[in-house]
This record gives structure tokens, sequence and C-alpha cells, in this order.
């Protein structure tokens, strides 16, 4: 559907619910706070108890819709039918970990986006022929995470010698960082406009190898071993539900670093990398979106 998302509207896979719509929807359950998980453990011979660690559970939206086409049971049947095709897709449905985005506008914020799967769709027919079709829609994210409506990108090239120069005698290969050396603007900044932190996707383009790329506030690293020629790149994806590594070949890339720990915080952060390069024309692309712990929760810039 074309347009903007008005306040208290859904869309999925192009299908629009909510308010001013031909669905419109009559209860929602499970935008607040997720489920968490944890153990809460009775103190042996003392009052109260001990809590542990509170993860958070996968978020499921459970949304009582209708579809209403007033005297057209036909037009009722295809909103019916394309709402079930969208979540019949084989490319999310037969993949592990794939998703798809379920836009979500509420007063006082901007489009926020959950990722994750439509697993049910439940027509009633009673009323059918009037052109109301009573439907049981469940939307299930394995990531709680509110995100922005828009990816943020940023490319890091190898662009300064790491030491700020040659030192006789030179011998190849050249290995070079993202570091400025002169000290004026930094290339490797990224801001995570949310008001949580954020998983980003690392993307290294060769020719290259054994890059490492480090989140300097942090000093988290990830160190891949892998050469990369001129056109082949490795993607390094953090996101919860969906951490791997992956070449351009689809094979995988055996990683002692620890991936679902390298997150972009709120405000600014810094990001470097460096890899064995003797073109210096490899290249690291910074993907992620800002990310966010309420549904209508302001940015940081708001």
């Amino acid at each position: 559907m074309s347009g903007e998302l008005e306040d208290f509207q859904l869309e999925f896979a192009g299908i629009r619910f909510g308010h001013g719509t031909n669905i419109p929807i009559a209860r929602i359950e499970g935008l607040g706070r997720p489920g968490v998980r944890g153990e809460v453990v009775e103190q042996p011979g003392a009052d109260a108890a001990w809590l542990g660690p509170d993860w958070y559970e996968a978020r499921t939206l459970r949304i009582d819709c209708s579809v209403k086409t007033p005297g057209d049971a036909a037009a009722a049947a295809r909103l019916v039918s394309q709402v079930q095709e969208a979540a019949d897709d084989p490319r999310v449905r037969t993949v592990g970990g794939a998703v798809m985005p379920l836009r979500i506008k509420w007063p006082g914020a901007p489009v926020r986006v959950l990722f994750g799967r439509l697993r049910k769709a439940e027509p009633s027919w009673e009323e059918a022929a009037f052109g109301w079709v009573p439907l049981d829609v469940e939307f299930t994210a394995p990531n709680p995470r509110y995100y922005a409506d828009v990816e943020q990108t940023a490319q890091l090239k190898l662009g300064w010698l790491s030491g700020g120069g040659f030192t006789a005698p030179v011998q190849a290969p050249i290995r070079v960082t993202s570091g400025n050396p002169s000290g004026q603007a930094r290339p490797g900044w990224v801001t995570n406009n949310g008001r949580t932190e954020t998983h980003p996707v690392l993307t290294v383009y060769g020719p290259c190898a054994n890059p490492e790329i480090t989140h300097v506030g942090s000093g988290r690293c990830v160190r891949l071993p892998v050469t990369l020629s001129a056109g082949q790149w490795v993607r390094v994806d953090t996101r919860p539900g969906q951490v791997q590594v992956v070449r351009d070949n689809d094979g995988s890339v055996p990683t002692a670093s620890r991936l679902d720990d390298f997150v972009l915080p709120p405000g600014r952060s810094e990001i470097r990398w460096t890899a064995t390069d003797p073109t210096a024309t490899a290249r690291l692309t910074v993907a992620w979106r800002d990310a966010y712990i309420s549904l209508s929760q302001q940015g940081l810039t708001s």
C-alpha cells in the first residue's frame, strides 16, 4: 500500500492493519515490556528469595482484528488470502533465522519495526457474506526490541598507514588501519540514535587478509581468519537470532570471537579495523538500525 503509516496502524508485507484500514483492530497484546525468563530461588531457612538474571523472551503480538469490506464478500476473501500468502512466503517460513518486518506507527513516535514471522492467521467465515471476517493473527519476533524504520550504514576504508609512515626497509604486505594519523576527521564514527544498544552487521570487502574489527569504546573485537580477493566479501551478522559469519560463496567462516556482545551503545561510537591489504582498497561496511525499548520512545536526537 502507498503512503505513510498513520497512528494506530501496522503494516506487514504491504498489508495494512488498524485505524482507517479495511482490517480494523479490536485488541492487540504484546506491545509492552517483553516477557522474561529467569530463576527465583527460595532462600533455605530464611525469608525472601534470590533473583537470577532476567533474559527477555521472544515478543509475540496477538492481534484481534477483522476484515471489513461491507457488502463485498469477494474483497474480504481476497484480503484474507493476501494475509495468509504473506505468512506462507517460503523465503522466510522455510529458512532458519529468516524474518520479515512488521512496521508499527504509534502516537508520539516515528514508525518502529519488529522483525519476525506471522505465525497465525485464522479467519472466521460466519459473517463473510456481509463482508465481515474476524481474523485471529499472531506475529512472533525472536528479538523483542523495536527498531528504526530506516537502516543506517557507514563505510570505512583502509586509507592510512597504521604507523603514520614508512620505515625502511619496507616489506610487503603492508598492514593498514582505518585510523587517521593527522588527528582530523576520523572515518569510523557511527551513531545509534536509539535508547538501547543495537547489533550491527559488518561486511568486509576484499582484497585483504585477516581483518580485525574493533569497537573502540568497549574494546570488543571480531577477528576473521580469512583471505579475500578483489570482489569477495565476508559478512558478520551480530543480530540476536541471526548471529553468523558467511562468505559471498555461502561458505561459513570460523571465528573464536564472541559476536553477540559486539554492540553499538546509544550515542556515538568509533569503529576501527585493520587488515593486510597491499592495495589499500579494501572496505568495511557497518549497517545498523537505531534500537528502542518502548514503542513510543523518542530517539536521542528527537
